[in-house]
């Protein structure tokens, strides 16, 4: 992509150009903001957005790079202060639109190079602009570990120097003007006593750099003189403003130097802890059963399904919206999409909600070929506050192009309290080393109260947003750790043990074994190290995980992981397991509560051990299925309230009679329950150990 980078004249600008040009992008202009000049104190603007200490010799910054320099005056302040940003006039975040606007035209950029490392606030903005213009952000730096981080820039030669200093133990004399490697170990000093970012990001000080690999000239600081902002007794605020610089000459060894870049996507992958796991989930000799009533095949989908009730917390899962078409001709795929999304907003707004009360989306489609056409009726749909997504193939009836259910959530009062539910929504566009960007209408995740919904996760390289290289065992970790990286963005401490409830989607019946051991392989390495003998039986302390067989994924993944965590303490759950055996089938309950979080999930099992099943017996089964899921829900806490909002059944489509299924879970549920929850069903091609059925199901207060 042709690049023009974002720069202030610091370290993290500089250093993230560097990481473009490794990833191949061509940086072709630089863009700075600059306070205007007849401003008081125009060295240091009291802005959210922009470094301004320095900026006096950004014209030579961009001389050393041989590079053009765009500029533009702030002329805006920080207005609009909020989470989410949505144009505002007056807002010194417009000024940065008309200056890539202008360098768009000029320079015909495709990408822009953006050196945020932790800063949610201005990497919202970044996106919002370059969401407005169709510029692709590159934030290469974005939630590295910052010690790692700054190790890195150091020994890739990034010659910069502190120019400002405003934290407790950065003091004016002993640290201004010294290079990064002169305070490296003060700064890690620093960050042991105080907590101290040791990238700056805190805002304790700021850098300009004076050479780097990709600068044909270096800059000299031939005079500067020291500013005090802030004369604090404890952390003074000072800076210095440079008063004479130069270039001069260096010698290139290799112009064309690609940089290393310590890329998080890149991973290694052992396969000697399957042998176990893979000898216990092997499916066993005996062949699957088969459906043996002349009863005709169930053509018409569930489209009546019932929506749940409202639980008193404000959740309501929406049931079954679907789209049947007679082509797969992309205009008729087109219409029939938008009529069902029509649908949707239509029931979301006869039950008082909105679509950004929508937090989680599961979508089945007939046809992963269709998908793209699909999203395009998606995305008009959705435009702020973008929902968690979920996205699989599934042996649908023919004529149905996809079907959706989703969870909703407003507000509410509860058992006399306000609770603190506020939504917190995670939309990272920029490429990193992080985790995938969310190029697509969904939103990687969302935070309602104490609960985190994730988006489904395949096994994108970030950097490249590509699949990875490596068979299913890369695929299931890579994936998996993109998992694991935005449960802890969205609260620091989270691991796979505060999981509730997962869904594993794999293609392939021999990849099981691989899914679950990576499960299992990284749940023991997620316990606390300080609790390692509490925690050495995970399955006491984490959630439920559920794996099926799809046909496909998007980008043709192998895996795909699902999950919805608790930030809670999770010794502190209620975990049990139930079990009914008859002559026919084994029916298998786990359930796992979150008393603290007024939530919990129920998993049942139903395995077949016979080779055919006959209507009567189909009957009994589902019969004792619901006996033991009502048996489990009497064993929760009774938090008052807690209601099952959706009864998730996924059946191996050739062993089940999906008349029978429906109208059986139907009957059974409305007749024993007083909630009745959302009935889901979803046709796969196979479960694990010999299951015909497995619900899963997610309760709330």
């Amino acid at each position: 992509m042709r690049v023009a980078a974002l720069i202030s004249g610091g370290k993290d600008s500089c250093y993230n150009m560097m990481q473009c040009v490794a990833a191949g992008h061509q940086i072709v202009a630089l863009a700075n903001l600059k306070p205007a000049k007849n401003k008081v104190g125009s060295d240091e603007l009291d802005s959210y957005m922009y470094q301004t200490v320095g900026h006096q010799a950004i014209e030579l910054f961009a001389e050393a790079m041989a590079l053009p320099l765009y500029r533009q005056t702030i002329r805006g302040t920080s207005v609009e202060t909020g989470r989410m940003y949505t144009r505002c006039e007056g807002d010194e975040v417009e000024d940065l639109y008309e200056l890539l606007k202008y360098i768009k035209e000029k320079e015909e950029i495709d990408g822009i190079s953006v050196g945020a490392i932790l800063s949610d606030y201005q990497r919202v903005r970044v996106e919002n602009v370059c969401k407005r213009l169709d510029l692709q952000p590159l934030a290469y730096l974005w939630r590295r570990n910052q010690e790692e981080l700054l190790k890195e820039m150091i020994s890739s030669d990034i010659q910069a120097m502190i120019i400002k200093v405003a934290a407790l133990g950065l003091e004016p004399d002993k640290h201004l003007g010294k290079t990064l490697d002169q305070v490296q170990f003060d700064l890690s000093e620093l960050s042991k006593k105080y907590d101290v970012n040791v990238c700056g990001e805190g805002g304790e000080y700021e850098t300009f750099t004076l050479d780097c690999p990709l600068f044909k000239k270096k800059i000299v600081v031939d005079s500067s003189e020291v500013v005090l902002h802030s004369p604090d007794a404890f952390a003074p605020v000072a800076y210095l403003r440079f008063l004479e610089l130069h270039l001069e000459e260096k010698q290139l060894t290799s112009p064309d130097k690609h940089f290393a870049i310590n890329c998080s996507c890149e991973m290694e992958c052992n396969e000697d802890h399957i042998s176990a796991i893979a000898e216990e989930n092997n499916q066993d000799e005996i062949p699957p059963p088969i459906w043996t009533s002349l009863h005709p095949p169930f053509l018409q989908y569930c489209k009546k399904l019932e929506c749940s009730e409202k639980s008193p917390n404000g959740y309501q899962w929406i049931n079954c919206i679907t789209a049947s078409f007679l082509s797969s001709e992309s205009e008729n795929v087109v219409r029939a999409a938008s009529e069902a999304f029509s649908s949707l907003q239509a029931i979301i707004n006869a039950k008082g909600l909105e679509l950004k009360d929508i937090i989680l989306v599961y979508m089945c489609v007939k046809n992963m070929e269709d998908f793209s056409a699909i999203n395009s009726s998606y995305v008009k749909m959705f435009s702020l506050c973008l929902p968690t997504r979920v996205c699989v193939e599934a042996l649908l009836p023919d004529g149905l192009l996809f079907s959706v259910d989703c969870l909703a959530h407003k507000s509410n009062t509860m058992i006399g309290e306000v609770l603190p539910n506020s939504k917190e929504v995670m939309h990272v566009q920029s490429v990193s080393h992080w985790a995938p960007a969310s190029i697509g209408p969904y939103s990687q995740a969302i935070r309602v109260g104490e609960v985190l919904y994730i988006a489904g996760q395949i096994a994108l390289v970030p950097c490249t947003m590509k699949l990875v290289d490596g068979g299913i065992w890369t695929e299931a970790s890579l994936s998996l750790r993109h998992t694991l990286k935005i449960l802890n963005a969205m609260s620091q401490a989270t691991t796979l043990c505060h999981v509730l409830l997962a869904h594993c989607y794999v293609t392939s019946t021999k990849y099981i074994p691989a899914a679950l051991a990576t499960w299992q392989k990284n749940l023991r390495t997620h316990k606390k190290e300080e609790d390692h003998e509490t925690y050495s039986n995970t399955s006491e302390t984490s959630g439920i995980l559920v794996i099926v067989v799809v046909p496909r994924l998007p980008r043709d993944s192998a895996i795909e992981w699902h999950v919805i965590a608790v930030v809670d303490e999770p010794l502190q759950r209620r975990h049990f397991i139930l079990e009914k055996k008859t002559k026919n089938c084994v029916i298998e309950c786990q359930a796992v509560e979150s008393i603290s979080a007024f939530c919990a999930s129920i998993s049942i099992a139903l395995r077949w051990m016979s080779s055919s099943i006959s209507l009567p017996d189909l009957n009994q089964a589902l019969q004792d299925l619901v006996t033991v899921f009502l048996q489990a829900m009497a064993r929760l806490s009774g938090v008052k309230g807690m209601l099952p909002l959706c009864f998730r059944t996924f059946y191996k489509k050739d062993s089940i009679n999906i008349t029978a299924l429906h109208t059986g879970l139907q009957a059974l549920l409305k007749e024993q329950m007083d909630a009745v929850p959302a009935l889901v069903l979803v046709p796969v091609t196979d479960l694990p150990k010999r299951e015909i059925i497995h619900v899963a199901c997610w309760l709330s207060a």
